[in-house]
């Protein structure tokens, strides 16, 4: 195809990310995009500019599917649609990307696996931590063996609070699938594909103790946990960890990320110097690698270029036919180590991944 036609389905934050990314996509263009709600479609209408005009608008996603008009769609509804919408969007031959994470509970990730899986069309999940490029250079040195054997995987986020999302849906767990789902899938998805192994256990201790307490939407009062520490035990013997704090603002690095194996240890850290820390244990050297953001990156946005890479290579996979490189199994497992977590944390106990279908 010599153009491909693409949909916008939830034109929010992340949405209109998305179609800020979208048009600086050499042979894409944006044709549709639907909202239930007309103050995210207006900005929709913002970030498209002059070329709003040539697009689309749809209250109803299920209208966009059948007008025709995409060949292929990005779902950045909120959380709590996926399933609903992506049950639409499977049942049709349109490629997706769907925002992370796939969805708020294992029981419809585990559907949507199954859905995802009886048709030829790709569908994407967006996990675009994986494409930052201080991030993306440190899993490329794990790969290469030069650490040894990996045995720990540490990550740190220390941040700002959630921000104020369209109606205050990501206020409430439910609609969410929990901070440790929301927020944190992008970091289980990190761990497993360094490690390289299933998640088998996990224990967490966490808690909501500063943030949100006094916000109350309807008489009911805001449940979002805003810190917790986290360890993943996987069945090849290696352990991560997540210890996240989402008010400490005040920090130098919002992400510090350190893997260590037998014979060194990687750490690079964002916003960061732009660099990956590579130390041998034999002479006790460090050497730093640049990982700058690539310059072919024509929209850097919210997270450093990797959500303008994920939506570009999208694109080029849905034109040349290539599998998604981030699937629904990726989507599955990491949204499956959020929910251990909060069991974990809700019942005091480590909990095993077996005790989720996650087959």
């Amino acid at each position: 195809m010599s153009e491909l036609r693409l949909g916008v389905i939830g034109t929010g934050m992340m949405g209109c990310e998305h179609i800020r990314n979208l048009l600086a996509v050499d042979a894409a263009v944006i044709t549709a995009v639907s909202d239930p709600n007309e103050v995210p479609l207006g900005w929709a209408r913002d970030n498209l500019g002059d070329r709003a005009a040539e697009v689309s608008f749809f209250r109803d996603h299920r209208d966009l599917l059948a007008s025709g008009a995409v060949d292929a769609v990005i779902v950045a509804s909120p959380n709590h649609t996926h399933a609903s919408v992506l049950a639409d969007v499977l049942s049709s031959d349109v490629p997706v990307l769907v925002e992370k994470p796939l969805c708020t509970t294992v029981e419809d990730c585990v559907t949507v696996t199954r859905l995802a899986a009886a048709r030829s069309a790709i569908t994407w999940v967006g996990l675009e931590y994986r494409y930052m490029a201080p991030i993306a250079a440190l899993l490329d040195v794990v790969r290469s063996g030069e650490l040894g054997d990996l045995k720990m995987f540490s990550i740190r986020e220390h941040r700002f609070p959630f921000l104020v999302k369209v109606d205050n849906w990501n206020r409430f767990s439910r609609n969410t699938g929990g901070t440790l789902v929301e927020k944190c899938c992008h970091f289980f998805d990190l761990m497993n594909l360094a490690v390289g192994g299933r998640p088998s256990r996990v224990y967490a201790s966490g808690g909501q103790d500063v943030n949100h307490l006094d916000e109350f939407y309807d008489g009911e009062r805001s449940d979002i946990l805003d810190n917790a520490y986290v360890i993943v035990d996987y069945d090849n013997g290696v352990r991560a960890s997540l210890d996240l704090c989402m008010f400490a603002e005040g920090g130098r690095n919002e992400q510090e990320i350190v893997a260590v194996g037998s014979r060194g240890k990687v750490e690079t850290a964002l916003p960061g110097d732009g660099h990956v820390h590579v130390g041998n244990r034999a002479d006790r050297t460090v050497r730093s690698v640049p990982a700058a953001m690539d310059t072919s990156v024509a929209h850097a946005g919210f997270h450093f270029g990797a959500s303008y890479v994920e939506v570009a290579r999208f694109c080029e996979a849905v034109r040349h036919g290539a599998p998604a490189e981030v699937g629904v199994s990726d989507g599955l497992w990491s949204v499956a180590v959020g929910a251990a977590a909060h069991r974990s944390i809700a019942e005091g106990r480590p909990v095993m991944l077996s005790e989720f279908d996650v087959g």
